[in-house]
């Protein structure tokens, strides 16, 4: 996310309109998808997240600071966890509070899972608040409530900025947490000499992997900066601006992040262990800050879309499920203003995007982020603008 102000809204979304009208929209495809409401009686979801312990649960985070259980379609009103008094998020359009979930590979014996919240700091000027990820423990006597006396903050860092939050939270393949992190927020990485996110010195504008068996967590032995001088040996790759939804494909293992764009470009990309994605000095794949020194063999997005198709990108998920076969290892994203797209792999290994059915012009909702279940199918999280619902919708035939 990275809208900051509510009051800039509605331009955004007139000149949306009018680029709609102007530009028109490329040709949607039959592609056999619609929307089943699971559940309206959220509020501004923003991750979620299952467990192969219970199967026919989804715990969902509402950014004020609760993860909510969702029981055979039920939304359960004792929330799994509720830290909304430690959390910050202001009223109206906020880009910090609870942003991400992931439980433990081995949450069926250990019960931990894991949280990204921001809370206040005590550091004062220069400091807007600290962006946390925590440890949890889900109670003994009960697997739908968490025990907040186990808590243990894992990594912290602090954010001079209120926005580019990141945020995200996923374990890979190999057992290890990965987390994004914003570029420290205002515009322009305008932090230190050439910004934040080409700077090794620190997290922000990383995706990072820890290892979190250890206290209070461990390095990998294969990080890419692990035996570099001056380098965080957390980073795993750099060079973003706020990648603020990333996921793994489950059958291959390749990472895709969504990375919100600053004026003109979103995009996605495929994220590789050590990779420089370019910010500051380069937007998408178009020259951002030519006067900032150039970063060599940066990797550019495997695709973009402009500013006239929307302004704030939300990764997704490629769908793995059985239920839809016309999206079978098709990556599913969308934008915060209401578009819904799938990216293929097509000739000379290039990447088509085909926007699909499901989506809504600007206004009718907010696309906050995607969630996928142990099945592999894919949900929606999202605001409807006219109620202010949240609402999760699972993506069905």
């Amino acid at each position: 996310m990275k809208i900051t102000l509510n009051k800039i809204l509605l331009p955004i979304l007139f000149v949306l309109v009018t680029a709609v009208a102007s530009f028109g929209q490329k040709a949607v495809k039959t592609d056999n998808v619609k929307l089943k409401l699971i559940t309206d009686g959220l509020s501004h979801p923003t991750a979620m997240a299952v467990t192969k312990k219970e199967p026919n649960l989804l715990f969902v985070c509402e950014q004020e600071g609760r993860i909510r259980i969702i029981e055979n379609g039920k939304l359960i009103q004792t929330p799994f966890l509720d830290i909304s008094k430690e959390v910050i998020k202001n009223e109206g359009y906020d880009e910090r509070g609870l942003l991400g979930l992931a439980f433990h590979p081995n949450y069926p014996t250990n019960g931990k899972f894991y949280i990204y919240c921001s809370a206040p700091s005590q550091k004062g000027k220069g400091t807007d608040h600290q962006s946390e990820v925590r440890e949890y423990t889900a109670s003994k006597n009960n697997n739908k409530i968490a025990d907040k006396t186990k808590m243990r903050k894992v990594l912290v860092v602090d954010q001079p900025e209120s926005n580019h939050n990141g945020g995200c939270l996923q374990f890979g393949a190999d057992g290890f947490l990965y987390i994004s992190l914003g570029d420290g927020g205002g515009q322009n990485d305008m932090h230190g000499e050439y910004g934040n996110a080409q700077n090794l010195t620190n997290l922000l504008g990383k995706i990072s992997r820890i290892d979190v068996n250890k206290i209070p967590y461990g390095i990998p032995a294969d990080n890419p900066f692990v035996n570099t001088a001056n380098v965080r040996p957390e980073i795993y790759a750099y060079g973003f601006r706020n990648p603020w939804r990333f996921s793994f494909d489950r059958k291959t293992n390749e990472l895709f992040a969504g990375e919100v764009g600053q004026d003109k470009y979103e995009e996605i990309d495929l994220v590789t262990k050590g990779g420089n994605y370019g910010w500051r000095a380069f937007e998408g794949v178009h020259s951002y800050r030519p006067a900032d020194p150039q970063p060599k063999e940066h990797i550019l997005p495997i695709a973009e879309y402009p500013h006239t198709e929307g302004i704030s990108i939300t990764g997704g998920y490629v769908y793995r499920g059985k239920a839809i076969p016309s999206l079978s290892g098709k990556y599913v994203f969308g934008d915060f203003m209401g578009p819904v797209w799938n990216l293929s792999k097509g000739s000379n290994n290039k990447w088509v995007r085909t926007k699909m059915s499901i989506s809504r012009d600007p206004g009718y909702w907010h696309i906050y982020s995607f969630g996928e279940d142990l099945k592999g199918d894919i949900y929606m999280l999202t605001v409807l603008l006219e109620s202010q619902k949240g609402v999760l919708y699972k993506m069905v035939p």
